[in-house]
C-alpha cells in the first residue's frame, strides 16, 4: 500500500491539561485533537491505555484488554449527577498540574469513582450489563481479579490463598457471590472508560485524525491475563516465571534491562492457533486506527532470563513465532495498519522478518549522530515506508540530547541538520524529521515545544520519576501552533 505523506505528535492521555490530577477523556483532549486539526497533523499517537500498576509504567498493567479508570472525565459524572462538585473538589485531586501524582490518583480519584457507582448503580443496571454480556469474554476475569487484588490488600495473586491463586472453580464461585459489589465497581469503570473513549475517537476520527496506539509486547507478570490463562505462559506449577524477558548489554545500558516480564510459551500459543494474539490485536484496531507493536523484534527472537536472575546480563536469545503469527493475523483480520518498534540490536533474521510483514520500522533521530559511523539513524538512509521519530518517550528529549551530548555528536547535529539557536534544537530535529522521505514524521509535544530532560517522559529499567510529565493548557503557544502548521504545509503532509 503506498502510504501518503503524513505527520503526528506523540502525546499520551495522561499529559493532557485537565483539572482532576491526569489527563483524562475530558475537554483537555478534546482541545487537544482541534490543535492537530487546525495545523494539518494527521495523526495523534499515544502510549497504552491499560491501568497502570507496579512502577506508574503503562507497559505494566494489570490486563492486556482493560481500560485505565484515572482516564475516566470526572466532569461527565458531575454531569449525571452521580458526583457533587463539592466531593470532587473536597478531594483535592488536581495538585500543582505540571505532573502526574499517581499515590495521590489511587488515594483520591479510586474513592470518587466508587462513589459514582454506588449513586449510579441503579440508573446504569440494564446499560452494565449489557456491556458486561458484549465484552464477558476478558471482563469477568479482570474484574473478579481486581476485586481479588482489593480482598487480599493489593498484593499480586502470587501471595494469595492458594485456592484463589490457582483459581480453584467452587472458592471463585463462593468469592463473586459474597463480593458482587465490588466485581461490579469493576465493571462500571470500564463501562465509563470505553463510553468516553469511543466518543472521543469518534470526534478525533470525525477531523479527518487518525489514533496511534500501542499494544505492549509483554503482560506484567502480576495481572489477570497470566492468572487466568497461565497455560499460555513459561510457569512453574506453583505459577513462578520459569524464565522472563528483557534486553541484552548494549551500548546505553552495560547491565542490559531486565523488564521482569513472563515469556510467552509460543508452542502453546501456536497450537491453540495464537487465539489470545489475534484477540488482542483486533481489540486494539477496535480502540485504535493504527498500532504500534512495541519491542517487535522479540518476534523474531527475544532474550531470556532465568527467572531468578537479578540481572539480564546471563540471559540467551531464543527463536520466537515470526511470520508464522503475523501469517495467521493476517488470514484473520487483513491488513490492520501495523508499525513495528524496531530499535535495539538487529539481526538479519529480524529485519527479514519486518520485510516479509511490509510493517514499517522506526527511526529515532537522536540515535542517528554518531560521528565516527554512517548511522542508519541519518535521514539520507531512510526508505518511505518507515517511520521516523525526532525521539520518543524512552529516550531524552531533542533539547535534553544536545544539551549532554558529546561535542562532536552535537556538532554533526547541528551541522547536519542546520540547526539555529532561533527555532530551538526540538523544532530543529522536527523539521530534519519532516524534511525526511519517511511516510509518516513523530514529534513528542516535548519536543515541539523545546522542552528539556525535566521533561522527559521515561528512562527505561528505572522505578520512580517516570511517566509524570504533563502539559499545562497555556503551552501551546501560537508560535508552536503556526510552526507546526507551516512545517506541515512545507513538507506535504497536511494532505492539502
Amino acid at each position: 500500500m503506498d502510504k501518503m505523506r503524513q505527520s503526528g505528535i506523540l502525546m499520551h492521555i495522561s499529559s493532557l491539561p485537565g483539572k482532576f490530577g491526569t489527563g483524562d477523556f475530558g475537554e483537555g483532549a478534546y482541545r487537544f485533537a482541534d490543535f492537530l486539526k487546525r495545523t494539518g497533523t494527521l495523526n495523534w499517537q499515544i502510549l497504552p491505555l491499560g491501568i497502570t500498576g507496579y512502577g506508574d509504567s503503562p507497559y505494566q498493567s494489570f490486563s492486556a484488554f482493560a481500560g485505565n479508570p484515572y482516564f475516566i472525565d470526572l466532569q461527565e459524572l458531575i454531569n449525571l449527577g452521580y458526583l457533587s462538585e463539592e466531593e470532587v473538589e473536597k478531594a483535592d485531586i488536581e495538585g500543582d498540574g505540571r505532573k502526574v501524582d499517581f499515590g495521590a490518583l489511587y488515594e483520591r480519584k479510586m474513592p470518587l469513582l466508587r462513589t459514582a457507582f454506588h449513586n449510579a448503580r441503579n440508573d446504569l443496571k440494564g446499560e452494565m450489563k449489557e456491556f458486561y454480556m458484549k465484552e464477558k469474554w476478558w471482563l469477568r476475569d479482570f474484574a473478579i481479579f481486581m476485586a481479588l487484588k482489593n480482598h487480599h490488600g493489593g498484593k499480586s495473586f502470587k501471595e494469595w490463598e492458594e485456592k484463589y491463586k490457582l483459581r480453584d472453580k467452587e472458592a471463585l464461585y463462593s468469592f463473586v457471590s459474597a463480593n458482587r459489589t465490588e466485581t461490579e465497581f469493576w465493571i462500571f469503570t470500564q463501562y465509563f472508560f470505553f463510553r468516553q473513549w469511543f466518543r472521543l475517537k469518534e470526534y478525533v476520527n470525525k477531523l479527518g485524525i487518525k489514533i496511534i496506539g500501542d499494544i505492549p509486547i509483554y503482560v506484567s507478570e502480576d495481572g489477570s491475563d497470566i492468572w487466568s490463562a497461565p497455560e499460555m505462559f513459561r510457569l512453574d506449577e506453583d505459577l513462578d516465571m520459569i524464565t522472563k524477558a528483557g534486553c541484552p548489554p548494549d551500548a546505553f545500558t552495560d547491565e542490559g534491562q531486565l523488564w521482569g516480564n513472563p515469556i510467552y510459551d509460543w508452542d502453546a500459543m501456536k497450537e491453540d492457533g495464537y487465539s489470545w494474539w489475534i484477540k488482542r490485536i483486533r481489540e486494539s484496531f477496535r480502540l485504535y486506527d493504527v498500532v504500534r507493536i512495541d519491542h517487535f523484534r522479540g518476534f523474531e527472537s527475544f532474550w531470556e532470563i532465568e527467572g531468578h536472575s537479578d540481572t539480564a546480563k546471563s540471559g540467551w536469545w531464543s527463536e520466537g513465532p515470526g511470520m508464522d503469527l503475523f501469517g495467521e493475523v493476517k488470514e484473520r483480520l487483513g491488513e490492520p495498519e501495523i508499525m513495528a518498534e524496531d530499535l535495539g540490536f538487529l539481526t538479519p533474521e529480524v529485519t527479514e522478518l519486518i520485510e516479509s510483514t511490509g510493517f514499517p520500522g522506526m527511526k529515532v533521530l537522536v540515535f542517528a549522530f554518531d560521528s565516527r559511523e554512517n548511522s542508519d539513524y541519518l535521514p539520507h538512509n531512510y526508505i518511505k515506508n518507515s517511520v521516523v521519530y525526532t525521539s520518543n518517550h524512552d529516550t531524552q528529549t531533542v533539547c535534553g540530547y544536545m544539551e549532554s551530548a558529546p561535542e562532536d555528536e552535537r556538532n554533526f547535529a547541528v551541522e547536519y541538520l542546520l540547526l539555529s539557536s532561533s527555532e530551538g534544537y526540538g523544532r530543529g530535529f522536527m523539521r530534519g524529521a519532516w524534511a525526511s522521505v519517511s511516510y509518516l514524521a513523530v514529534a513528542p509535544m516535548q519536543d515541539l515545544l523545546n522542552l528539556g530532560d525535566k521533561a522527559r517522559f521515561n528512562i527505561p529499567s528505572t522505578l520512580g520519576g517516570n511517566w509524570h510529565w504533563r502539559m499545562n493548557a497555556g503551552d501551546i503557544t501560537s508560535d508552536a501552533e503556526d510552526f507546526l502548521k507551516k512545517l506541515n504545509r512545507t513538507y506535504r503532509r497536511n494532505n492539502a
